[in-house]
C-alpha cells in the first residue's frame, strides 16, 4: 500500500498539465538534464493515431544512419504489432540479434559488447499498446538475458525496471490513452506530437499537389470546407483529404463532402467500385462485409493486426491487399529452421474505424436498438471499443447516409431498415439527459451529431447545452473546435467556457471567443496573452477589447514558475491595452477586467521553486486591486521562509482589499514573524491570518501580540503547531484583552502545557483549545 501511495504522489507531481510545454527540435529528444548517465532513460512519445509517431521514428533511424545521435552505437526498432503475440517468448539476445537483425558472424561478441555498454544502445518500441489488460506489470526474472525466455511484456518490464540492460535508452511511442500509467514515475521525458498548424496544413497540401494540374484549385477547395481543413491537422487525415480532393477535381466536381463519414464513403467507393461489373460489385460487397467483421473482432481486442492464416478466406485477404486496406508483415522467427510466419495489419487506423462502424450497421445479428450502446455517451466505464475513437462518429454518420448513392454501392441494405435505424438514433438522443454528460462524453455527442448533419438533431443538442460548459483538461482538437463552434452558434443561450488545459490552438481559441453568445471564458494564460498580442499586431482592436472583457481569471492557482511568468505577462498587457484602447476609442486608461476582478490567488509551487516564485509574484501583486484571498499554503509546502515573508510584507500597504492571508507551512521563524508584524497593520481589510505549522517561537509571538490591537479588521488568528511556549501564549492572551474585534485565536502548540492552554481558555473563551 505504501508503495502504491508513493507512486500516486509521484504521478501527481509528474502530471503532464503541470509541466511546461515547449516545442523541441528532433536533436533534443534524447537530452535529459540532471539525469544519471548510468541509469536507463525512458522517453515516451505521445500522439493520437495518425499523428506521425512512426514517421518520426523512421526519421530518427535515418538521422542516426547518417551520423546524428552519435551517442548510440546500436539502434533497434521494433514494431509492437510484430512482437506482441502473447504465445511468443524471446530471450533478449534473440530479440536483438536473431529475430530481425542477424549478424553474419560474431553475434555472441556483439551481444557481450551490448551488455557491457548499455549506454550506447537505443531500443525503440513503436506502437506500444500499454497494459490495459493487466492489473500489474508482469515481473521479469531474466537472470541470463542471453538464454532466459520471456514474453515481450516481461522483457519490457525488465527493461523499464532496470533489471535488464540497465543504462540503455528506451523510446516508446504510444497513444495518449495507452500511457504507461503503472510506470509514470520512471518516464524521464514525455514528448507529444500535436499535429500540423494551419500553416503546415497548407504546406502539406501544396506539396501533395505540387506537380498536379489541380495545384491552384486544390488548396482553395479544401480550405472552403472548414471542417475537412480542420481535420488536416492530422497528417493521415490530411493525406486522405488530399486524395479525395484529387478524385473530386478529376471528376469535374465543384465541392468536397461536408463530413468525415462522407469522405470515407467516397474513398471506399472510389477504391473498390470504379469501373466494375455487377458480378464483381456483389463479390466486393460480400468481401467488404467480411473484412468489416474482421475489423470489429480485432478492434474489440484493441488490435489492428492478425496472423494471415486467421483471415476468413483467401478471397478476402486478396481483396484487402489489392485495395490497400491490409498491409502484410513477417513475424519474428526464433531460428532459421522455423517456418516463416506472416501477418496482416490494417493499413490505417481510420480505415479500421470506418469498417467497424460499417460492420455494426450491416451485421444481421445486431438489432437496431442495440446500435446506440456503441455510441457510449452514458457509459462511465471504458469499453474495449473506446480504442476505436472515430467509430461512434462514423456509425452516427452512416445511419443518416444510408440513402447516399456511395453507401448503396457498398451495401445492399434495405431502405426501410435505414429509416428504422435513424428513428432509433433520434429517439435515443432525444431521451439523453445532455446536462448530466461529463465533458468528454458531451464532446463525443456533439461530434457524432455533427456527422449526421441532421438539422433537427443539431438544433436539439444546441438548445439543451448548459450555460456553463467546462472542457477543463479535455483535449480540444481543431475538428472538435469546429464542431463546438457550429453547435454553439445555433443556440440563443449565453455561454461561459472553461478551456484550460484543453491544448486548444490560438486559432481555435479566437474562433470560440469571437462568438457573440460566448460571454465569458477561461483559458490558459499563455494562450490568452498570445491571442491578444496577435490581435494587437493585426490591429483587430474590436475583438481584442471584446475578448479581454470576456476573459475570467478568478480564482487563479499558480502551480509552476510558468504560471507566475504568465501572470506577469498579463499584467504587462495593461500598458499595451491602454495604448490600443486609446487609439481605438479615445480612453486614456484601461484595466483588463480579469486583473481588476481577481479576488483569490493560490500559490502552490512547492519547496523547489516556492521562494523564487514568490519573489517574482510580489512584484505584481499591487496590480490586483480586488485581491481578497492570498493562499500560500500548499500540500507540498512552498517553504518561502523568512526571506519570502519579508518580501511579502513590503507590499502589504498596496493590498488594501486583502481579507484572508494564509501563510501556513512555510518555514517562517521569529525573524519572518517580526517582519510580518511590522507591516500587518497596513492590511486594513484583513480578517483572517493563518501562520499554522511554521517555526515561530516566543519572540515572534511577542511581536505579533504587540500589533494585534492595531489590526482592527482582524477576526481570526491561527498560530497553532508552531514552537510557542506558555510565555508566548500568555503575551498573546494579554494582547487579546485589548482586541474586542478578534473572534478566535487558535494557538494550540505541542510546546504549551495543556493545563496552561486550558487556563487561558477559561480566562478568554475566544482562545481555542
Amino acid at each position: 500500500k505504501n508503495s502504491a501511495k508513493a507512486m500516486e504522489k509521484e504521478l501527481v507531481t509528474c502530471s503532464l498539465q503541470e509541466k511546461e510545454k515547449t516545442a523541441i527540435d528532433r536533436s533534443q529528444i534524447f537530452q535529459i538534464p540532471q539525469r544519471k548517465d548510468l541509469e536507463t532513460k525512458v522517453i515516451v512519445v505521445l500522439g493520437k493515431a495518425g499523428m506521425g509517431k512512426s514517421i518520426l521514428i523512421q526519421k530518427i533511424c535515418q538521422d542516426w544512419s547518417n551520423g546524428e545521435f552519435s551517442q548510440f552505437e546500436f539502434v533497434f526498432w521494433f514494431d509492437c504489432k510484430q512482437i506482441s503475440l502473447p504465445e511468443k517468448q524471446f530471450s533478449l539476445k534473440e530479440l536483438l540479434l536473431e529475430c530481425f537483425v542477424k549478424p553474419q558472424e560474431g553475434s555472441k561478441e556483439i551481444f557481450e559488447y551490448i551488455l557491457q555498454n548499455p549506454d550506447k544502445v537505443l531500443l525503440i518500441f513503436d506502437g506500444f499498446k500499454g497494459l490495459h489488460d493487466h492489473e500489474n506489470f508482469p515481473h521479469c526474472s531474466a537472470g541470463q538475458p542471453e538464454k532466459d525466455l520471456c514474453s515481450i511484456k516481461e522483457l519490457l518490464s525488465g527493461l523499464i525496471q532496470k533489471k535488464i540492460l540497465n543504462g540503455c535508452t528506451l523510446l516508446f511511442t504510444v497513444r495518449p490513452k495507452d500511457k504507461l500509467y503503472q510506470y509514470g514515475s520512471k518516464v524521464d521525458k514525455t514528448i507529444e506530437i500535436v499535429g500540423f498548424s494551419p500553416q503546415q496544413r497548407e504546406l502539406y497540401i501544396m506539396k501533395y499537389f505540387e506537380e498536379s494540374p489541380y495545384c491552384d484549385n486544390a488548396l482553395k477547395l479544401i480550405k472552403e470546407c472548414e471542417y475537412l481543413f480542420s481535420h488536416c491537422y492530422s497528417p493521415v487525415m490530411c493525406r486522405f483529404v488530399c486524395f479525395l480532393c484529387e478524385t473530386v477535381l478529376e471528376m469535374g466536381e465543384k465541392s468536397l463532402p461536408s463530413t468525415l463519414t462522407e469522405v470515407f464513403l467516397k474513398f471506399f467507393q472510389q477504391k473498390i467500385m470504379f469501373m466494375q461489373t455487377d458480378v464483381t460489385t456483389t463479390q466486393n460487397q460480400e468481401s467488404l462485409a467480411t473484412l468489416a467483421r474482421v475489423a470489429w473482432c480485432l478492434g474489440e481486442k484493441r488490435q489492428s493486426a492478425m496472423k494471415s492464416d486467421c483471415i476468413p478466406s483467401q478471397e478476402v485477404k486478396e481483396f484487402a491487399l489489392k485495395y490497400g486496406f491490409f498491409l502484410p508483415f513477417a513475424f519474428p522467427r526464433h531460428s532459421d529452421s522455423e517456418e516463416e510466419e506472416y501477418g496482416s495489419t490494417f493499413s490505417d487506423f481510420v480505415i479500421q474505424n470506418f469498417l467497424c462502424a460499417l460492420h455494426l450497421l450491416l451485421a444481421e445479428e445486431l438489432k437496431d436498438k442495440n446500435l446506440t450502446k456503441y455510441l457510449s455517451f452514458l457509459s462511465k466505464k471504458k469499453k474495449p471499443y473506446n480504442w476505436l475513437d472515430l467509430m461512434p462518429r462514423f456509425l452516427a454518420g452512416l445511419i443518416f447516409l444510408q440513402d447516399n448513392p456511395y453507401f448503396c454501392s457498398l451495401s445492399n441494405e434495405d431502405a426501410k431498415q435505414s429509416t428504422k435505424k435513424q428513428k432509433t438514433l433520434l429517439k435515443y438522443i432525444r431521451r439523453l439527459q445532455i446536462s448530466t454528460l461529463c465533458p468528454e462524453r458531451l464532446l463525443e455527442l456533439l461530434c457524432c451529431v455533427y456527422e449526421t448533419q441532421n438539422n433537427y438533431l443539431l438544433q436539439h443538442v444546441a438548445l439543451r447545452l448548459e450555460p456553463d460548459l467546462s472542457f477543463l483538461g479535455i483535449v480540444l482538437t481543431p475538428p472538435d473546435v469546429h464542431v463546438l463552434h457550429s453547435v454553439l452558434k445555433r443556440s440563443k443561450k449565453e455561454f461561459s467556457l472553461d478551456l484550460r488545459n484543453s491544448s486548444i490552438d490560438m486559432q481555435g481559441l479566437q474562433v470560440l471567443v469571437s462568438l457573440r453568445n460566448v460571454t465569458s471564458f477561461r483559458a490558459s494564460l499563455s494562450d490568452t496573452v498570445r491571442l491578444w498580442k496577435s490581435l494587437e499586431q493585426t490591429k483587430d482592436y474590436e475583438l481584442l477589447k471584446a475578448s479581454t472583457e470576456k476573459f475570467v481569471l478568478d480564482p487563479f492557482k499558480a502551480k509552476t514558475m510558468k504560471d507566475i511568468s504568465d501572470l506577469s505577462n498579463l499584467v504587462e498587457m495593461q500598458e499595451m491595452m491602454t495604448n490600443c484602447v486609446q487609439e481605438a476609442s479615445g480612453y486614456t486608461s484601461y484595466e483588463i477586467p480579469a486583473i481588476r476582478n481577481l479576488r483569490k490567488l493560490e500559490f502552490a509551487l512547492g519547496p523547489a521553486c516556492g521562494l523564487q516564485g514568490l519573489l517574482k509574484l510580489v512584484k505584481i501583486l499591487a496590480a490586483f486591486p480586488s485581491l481578497q484571498h492570498l493562499d500560500l499554503d500548499a500540500l507540498s509546502e512552498n517553504g518561502i521562509g523568512d526571506e519570502g515573508a519579508k518580501s511579502l510584507s513590503e507590499v502589504f500597504p498596496t493590498l488594501t482589499s486583502l481579507e484572508t492571508l494564509n501563510l501556513s507551512q512555510n518555514k517562517i521563524t521569529d525573524l519572518g514573524a517580526e517582519n510580518l508584524a511590522t507591516a500587518l497593520p497596513s492590511l486594513s481589510s484583513l480578517k483572517t491570518l493563518s501562520l499554522y505549522n511554521n517555526s515561530i517561537c516566543d519572540f515572534g509571538a511577542e511581536n505579533l501580540a504587540k500589533v494585534l490591537p492595531a489590526m482592527t479588521s482582524l477576526r481570526v488568528l491561527d498560530v497553532q503547531y508552531n514552537k510557542i511556549t506558555d510565555v508566548g501564549a500568555q503575551q498573546l492572551t494579554d494582547s487579546l484583552r485589548k482586541c474586542p474585534h478578534i473572534k478566535n485565536l487558535v494557538m494550540w502548540n505541542p510546546t504549551i502545557p495543556y493545563g496552561v492552554l486550558e487556563h487561558l481558555h477559561q480566562l478568554d473563551s475566544r482562545i481555542s483549545v
